[in-house]
């Protein structure tokens, strides 16, 4: 499902993901998957997501305009997504170029199981400030090092370097899908051809 978002308001601490745009699937039957808008992550589900899962896949355009793209740690604060790298990576001087970029997250590898996504497009604004590096390393640290506070305080010690950068995303539209409901229509159609079977072959019809 796609659509424009036209406001973000967020939760700083939850991650939680505001507007209510899930679409639900519609009780008609379909019998192919030519159209999977139907399946649209709903609201709870991608909120969810997004507060579980610790990676995705961050995409801009190179200088010849092709599509590139890699995993990247994140965390999500206030409807936006938080990342970090060094200025001297090349991803860096492209959105400095074109800040227009996209951001992939999976449910595959969290509790929630696999089969579930959103595609986000947005721009990118890069910052130096000592304020938003603070926080931001603070948090990725945690989010990442959760388990052991060690070993966070020693990753955040590490984020911590000259040259390296805190890109944030906003969202400007999004694409969702949810495979498990694909997945219930598929059973749900085979279990009514089954059944218009028995209705058209009653046993003992000869």
């Amino acid at each position: 499902m796609e659509r424009r978002i036209d406001q973000l308001i967020g939760s700083t601490s939850s991650g939680v993901w505001p507007p209510s745009y899930g679409r639900r699937m519609s009780d008609e039957l379909v019998d192919n998957y030519e159209d999977v808008t139907v399946y649209g992550l709903e609201d709870e589900a991608e909120a969810q997501m997004l507060a579980l899962q610790k990676e995705c896949t961050f995409i801009w355009s190179n200088k010849e305009g092709w599509p590139v793209g890699v995993i990247m740690s994140y965390v999500f604060r206030d409807g936006k997504f938080w990342l970090t790298a060094s200025s001297q990576r090349a991803r860096m001087s492209a959105v400095k170029r074109d800040p227009r970029v996209c951001i992939v997250v999976t449910s595959t590898g969290t509790d929630m199981g696999s089969n579930r996504t959103v595609t986000y497009k947005g721009e990118c604004t890069l910052h130096d400030d000592r304020e938003t590096k603070d926080w931001f390393y603070h948090e990725l640290a945690y989010a990442i090092r959760s388990d052991d506070d060690e070993a966070a305080e020693l990753f955040k010690k590490f984020l911590d370097s000259p040259r390296r950068l805190v890109m944030e995303v906003t969202p400007t539209q999004r694409i969702g899908y949810d495979g498990r409901k694909m997945g219930k229509a598929t059973r749900d159609w085979m279990a009514a051809q089954k059944a218009g079977e028995k209705t058209a072959h009653p046993e003992g019809d000869s």
